[in-house]
């Protein structure tokens, strides 16, 4: 059998509608396309068995009642779709599995608002795509972005939302210095996180990543560092990284070791596939 991303959408009840994902669609009245209004979860799957998806469907709740959402779909509704999407797909390795969660339509209406008392809710949309995947992790080359920041602030910041412009224009940044990814600093100047990655940055035999209040997302095995005491959270300023023994970008789909920042090179951390594995074991 051909191996083929698949997508599910819950458009056609009662069972919803599978198809390729370029091929499906979301009513353009959507908000979570017309304003980026909607959450999502990627969950790497391994042997057809989602890992560490209790964690991701807490962290996908409790960013809902943040924004003030319905709650998501949970495990009950989540794991009959994946199975059938291993079967439609033909994957049985390694694969990424995307959850997505959309404020869902306008209501008839343009712009920010939402619907007032007394009005009709709006119905929240969920939709799923799993593809192939294989784990990277091959050292990478960043800079630390001059253009985007991360604002420790912010509600949104909490939360893995739909709106990913700024990493976009952070990723430019660093392709156009030849150079494969970015680090963003928050408001204040100290190190975050990267643009699609937690970052960890080992110093004296230890592993340290920067507190929530940096900006940067709480994610998932970022939490996992922290719950096991193999990770403590710490302001890490740019002097920091570039005098360390080495450092990682990290989130649930893999890791990728730091070999430089803004061109000076950076040792490779050893044993950092060990770290990795204990970070996905169960608890």
């Amino acid at each position: 059998m051909k191996v083929r991303p698949i997508a599910w959408i819950d458009e056609a009840p009662p069972d919803g509608a599978w198809g390729d994902p370029d091929r499906l669609a979301l009513p353009l009245s959507d908000r979570g396309l017309l304003l980026g209004d909607g959450l999502f979860e990627t969950v790497l799957v391994e042997g057809a068995r989602p890992r560490l998806l209790a964690e991701h469907l807490e962290r996908w709740r409790d960013s809902a009642e943040l924004l003030g959402m319905p709650p998501p779909p949970g495990a009950d509704r989540v794991l009959p779709l994946l199975a059938e999407a291993i079967r439609r797909s033909g994957l049985c390795h390694t694969a990424a599995l995307r959850l997505n969660w959309s404020r869902g339509g306008s209501g008839g209406q343009r712009g920010l608002a939402l619907p007032g008392p007394g009005a009709s809710p709006l119905e929240p949309r969920f939709w799923l795509q799993l593809s192939p995947w294989q784990r990277l992790s091959t050292p990478v080359a960043v800079i630390v972005s001059q253009l985007e920041r991360r604002n420790g602030g912010s509600l949104v910041s909490r939360c893995k939302t739909f709106g990913y412009a700024g990493a976009i224009a952070a990723r430019r940044e660093a392709q156009a210095a030849g150079a494969d990814d970015a680090l963003l600093l928050g408001c204040g100047g100290d190190l975050s996180s990267g643009t699609s990655a937690n970052l960890l940055v080992r110093r004296r035999g230890r592993w340290l990543t920067p507190p929530l209040a940096s900006g940067c997302l709480p994610g998932v095995m970022r939490g996992r560092g922290l719950a096991l005491g193999l990770v403590q959270e710490a302001t890490l300023s740019v002097a920091d990284l570039r005098s360390s023994a080495g450092a990682l970008l990290i989130n649930s789909l893999g890791y990728r070791p730091i070999r430089c920042v803004d061109g000076l090179g950076l040792p490779l951390p050893e044993g950092a596939d060990t770290f990795w594995e204990r970070l996905l074991a169960p608890s």
